[in-house]
Parts: structure tokens; sequence; C-alpha cells
């Protein structure tokens, strides 16, 4: 029985191969950022309040003037494809069935036009800034052409963080296909069948798009060039301007950073340390959120991601100012465990305990919650 959102990750564990297992559930060098992302959460303790009329609850809001259904995202995540056949796709419906949003990656195997292809519902699409301008520009109109209804800009990939984990595994662009590797995805065989029956294996949003990209053989030396080290403000104001529509700035850690995010005036900005997979030792992200929030939360909208695996968590980032969550590793657990009814019951499992514990706290309405329901002491503050 699947009752909460580890149930779901250890299912993907013995589903999904280990290469694309490890490539979700790791972080960088000693992963310390990524176990404080969930470790942080945990410290901080809720106020149990009793004979408070807490019928007709509402976990509705908006993100970045966009209604949800409760207040989470699904994150952008790269090779989602490669938790479950057609990954993107099926993420993107269980998303909209839900009524929550669902952004794609540049790094995806599903492209743009696929995503567009099979859903109903406007998505997110989530930008990385390439050295190669033409493409970002060619991307982006892509994007427009497919309906999205914002971007996300991630600021932190200027370059690559180590992860160890893939580098044992031999992860990259294409995968090694290794003995070990091989041996492995016979102990698969659901996940093999599932591949069989796609044609997506590949970056579609890179192959056959990028110039001198037409295939996965030729895809590794593209990515180790493009990643831009001089990404700038001046780059998003660029990119603001080539898009013209809505702009959710994603990566940010520090509150001067916020601060310049904010001059840029972009309409949502996302506290992330990439889910651990980047800079390790860094703080973990529900402890870098008093602080932001107390720096931009008056001009705009300020989110939370890296580290969410419940609904309970979802209210505590709520309680300390957030406007909205985002969700990566908990609807991926889901997709390689079930496909989209995985996806489905992560975001099922996380309502349920929010609404649970947002009652328990003697409150109805997630517009409603504040520090009044953290227990003093047992949260960060600025």
């Amino acid at each position: 029985m699947i009752t909460c959102i580890e149930d779901l990750r250890v299912l993907a564990n013995k589903r999904v191969p280990r290469m694309f297992y490890d490539y979700a559930d790791s972080g960088s060098w000693t992963e310390s950022t990524y176990r404080a992302n969930q470790g942080d959460f945990q410290s901080i303790k809720l106020r149990q309040r009793v004979a408070v009329d807490i019928r007709n609850r509402n976990l509705c809001t908006q993100m970045a003037g966009i209604d949800v259904a409760m207040p989470v995202a699904l994150a952008p995540t790269g090779l989602a494809g490669m938790q479950h056949a057609d990954g993107e796709i099926l993420a993107a419906r269980a998303a909209a069935q839900f009524g929550v949003p669902f952004t794609l990656s540049t790094m995806s195997i599903c492209s743009l036009e696929d995503v567009a292809a099979h859903t109903k519902a406007p998505f997110w699409f989530q930008l990385y800034v390439m050295r190669d301008r033409a493409f970002i520009e060619a991307l982006i109109e892509r994007a427009k052409a497919a309906g999205c209804g914002a971007l996300v800009l991630t600021m932190d990939l200027q370059i690559l963080g180590q992860r160890h984990k893939d580098l044992i595994n031999g992860l990259s662009a294409p995968p090694k296909p290794t003995l070990k590797n091989l041996l492995n995805l016979i102990t698969k065989p659901r996940w093999c069948l599932g591949m069989l029956g796609t044609r997506r294996y590949g970056f579609g949003n890179i192959i056959g798009h990028a110039k001198g990209v037409g295939d996965l053989s030729s895809l590794s030396a593209w990515t180790a060039e493009q990643f831009d080290p001089a990404l700038s403000w001046a780059d998003v104001e660029w990119i603001k301007q080539r898009w013209g529509g809505k702009v959710i700035i994603k990566g940010i850690m520090d509150a001067e950073d916020a601060r310049l995010a904010a001059r840029c005036g972009v309409d949502a900005m996302v506290v992330s340390n990439h889910g651990g997979r980047q800079l390790d030792g860094a703080p973990s992200s529900i402890t870098a959120l008093p602080a932001i929030v107390d720096a931009v939360g008056k001009d705009v909208e300020v989110w939370l991601d890296s580290g969410i695996r419940s609904g309970q968590d979802v209210l505590k980032a709520m309680a300390l100012g957030a406007k909205g969550t985002m969700i990566g590793r908990a609807f991926l657990y889901g997709l390689g465990a079930m496909g989209e009814t995985g996806v489905t019951r992560a975001l099922e499992i996380i309502a349920r305990e929010l609404d649970l514990s947002m009652a328990f706290c003697g409150r109805t309405d997630i517009r409603q919650v504040d520090r009044s329901i953290l227990l003093p002491g047992s949260y960060p503050t600025v």
C-alpha cells in the first residue's frame, strides 16, 4: 500500500535502472546539503490547536497569478523521461488533471512539441542559458509556440556540480553501456518494456535543434561546452524582452541576489539550491527562506524548492512566508514507481497531508497560514 512519498521512493528504487534512479536521488560531493534540505524541515515544529471550527477548508491559491489546487508546482527535472517512458508527458497530464502547474526542463526527454501535442493545459518551460544565444532565442520561440504560460529561468547551473553517483554509474549523454549497467537493466523488465514502446530516448529539446547536434553521439560535447559561466543579470533582461510573458527566477539562496532579481521585475523567484546537486555545504532552502522573504517578499512572490517530501513541508514553507512551492524528487518517485498514476498519487498524498496538518494547526485556508502556526524557537528566522 502506498501511504507516503517514501513508499513511492522505495518502489521507484526497485523499478528504475540504477543510473537513472541515482541521477534523481542524489546530491553533489558529500550530499550534506541534499540531506539538510529534508532534515531541517524536521526540526521545525507545528503548534496543535483544538476547539477551532475547521470545516470548509481550502488549499486553493494562486502562483504567479495562476489558480492552483494547492500551492505546489512540479519542478523542472532533467531526464524525467528516463524515470518512466514518456515521463514528461505523463507528469504533465497528472499535474493538469490535479490542477497544479507542470514545468518542462530544457534537459527533458520529451520535447516542448511532444508535451504540447499530448496535453491540453498550458505548462511552464524551464530555460538554461547556453552560450549559443541563437539556440536560446529559438528555444524561447518554441516555448511560445507550445503555449507555455511562464518561463522558469534557472540561474544556479552556470557550471555543473560534481555528483559522485553519476560518475560511478557512468551517467553521461549518451549513457555508457557498461556491463554493470546492462546487467542492472535485466533486473528492470517493467522499465525496459515501457521503453520499447516509445520513440523518445534523447534530449528532445536539443537533438535536431542545436547546431551540430543531430543525435545522441554528438550531444555530449555540445552540453559540455554550452552551460554559460558568464551568465549575468543583463542576460535576464535580454531573455525577458524576448519572452514577453511571465518570468520566474529559480536558484536564489542569498538575500542580495533576491534583491537583484526583484529589480529585474520577475513575477516570482524560487529559493532553491538545486536539490543539493550544486554547491554542497550550502544551507538548506528552508533555512534560507526567511531572509529572502524579508528582503523582497513585499515586492515579488517567493516560492520554495528543494527538500519537500510531504504536505507538512509545504505547510511549513508557507508559514515562513513562501507563496508557493515546487516539488521535484517527490513526483519523480511517483513517476518511476507507477507512471502517471504514481505522479497523481504523490500529489494526492501531499494534498491530504497539507490539508490535515493545516486543520490540526487550527487553520482552514492556506492563504491564512503564517508563523503563528509554528512553535517559537523551532524555526529559522532572518
